[in-house]
């Protein structure tokens, strides 16, 4: 494990008790959050992208406000659901992201995940004749892809008094770096080998929507073994990045053990019309973690760890979270606190 950072799923609403989490609570803690972590030398912060729910659903002013209040540490998503974007205003948005931050930006997309609304994408204007819209997602990938990397996307007027000319242009603002630090969230082994022939980053959640009847980091292991086995084939250069995404909670204190003393095993159910597997939470002394976190096999493969957090207990309750990893954890997994 080179790198570590938190996975928030950006919940707000009620909280019990007459105490309410707002959409404005939720951003503004989160920047508070992402500002703590770089202090902490955590690697990295990403966020659920979702639609239509009490969630983050537009990360771009978010991520740009944390690039413009934090110096060193890695913001992204986790993921954007592709069938809801307009593929040029987002690689827009990403280009200035990326800049602003000094190329910090690391773009998790994908397919996207169940909704809370039937065929939400469609509400946006983009129909699909497929019944999860996986042929829209792909679409706007594709186009997203070839304009990020510079391609021309429009005729250009050459009777145009702004510049006018002849041939295709490109959409700006355009970053170089941007196409390598672009991830697909694969939920699948045939989703990550498809991600390694592409040549994008591998992003593994906590769950995956297959069951092979084996142990939920084996076949993580293994979808992320055939994503490098694909991206080698493809003839590549350099060495793609892979991350996976873990609920653990080290217990030192009693609040600790008050909020995630009783751990859930991980299991098989049914999600999105189809069998999936699902990961573990993992919730123990740090000595206790350590060794049960060795024994992951996806772990121990990827070079970068995801840790999902309870964004609505607060900045202070988070940070309190990362630190005790960061102290009493991380470093037995081969974490150093040298950001790649």
């Amino acid at each position: 494990m080179q790198r570590f950072g938190t996975l928030s799923f950006g919940h707000y609403g009620p909280l019990g008790g007459g105490r309410e989490l707002t959409a404005q609570d939720s951003m503004l803690q989160a920047i508070d959050l992402a500002q703590g972590m770089d202090d902490l030398g955590a690697d990295g912060i990403y966020f659920r992208v979702h639609h239509f729910a009490r969630q983050q659903s537009s990360p771009m002013p978010l991520l740009a406000a944390i690039a413009a209040r934090t110096e060193r540490i890695e913001m992204g998503t986790g993921v954007i659901d592709m069938r809801y974007e307009n593929p040029l205003y987002l690689a827009e948005e990403a280009a200035a992201v990326d800049l602003i931050s000094g190329g910090r930006l690391a773009l998790g997309v994908s397919r996207g995940s169940p909704e809370s609304v039937v065929r939400g994408y469609e509400a946006f204007g983009y129909p699909s004749e497929d019944p999860r819209g996986a042929d829209v997602a792909r679409e706007h990938f594709d186009r997203f892809l070839r304009a990020i990397e510079g391609e021309g996307m429009a005729e250009r007027d050459p009777n145009s008094p702004f510049g006018g000319g002849r041939g295709l242009q490109r959409v700006e603002p355009h970053s170089p770096g941007l196409r390598s630090r672009v991830w697909w969230g694969a939920g699948s082994r045939d989703t990550a080998e498809w991600a390694g022939r592409v040549g994008v980053n591998l992003m593994s959640s906590t769950l995956l929507t297959e069951d092979a009847g084996m142990p939920f980091d084996e076949l993580q292991a293994e979808q992320i073994d055939l994503f490098r086995a694909a991206w080698a084939d493809a003839g590549h250069a350099g060495t793609p990045r892979t991350s996976v995404s873990r609920s653990i909670f080290p217990i030192v204190t009693q609040q600790d053990a008050l909020y995630f003393g009783r751990p859930e095993g991980e299991g098989v159910g049914y999600i999105d019309g189809g069998r999936a597997t699902f990961g573990r939470t993992y919730a123990a002394e740090p000595d206790v973690l350590v060794e049960q976190l060795k024994q992951d096999a996806a772990l121990a493969s990827a070079d970068t760890l995801m840790l999902t957090i309870p964004s609505q207990l607060g900045v202070e309750y988070n940070l309190h979270v990362v630190e005790t990893f960061a102290k009493h954890v991380a470093p037995a997994l081969g974490w150093t606190g040298t950001r790649a």
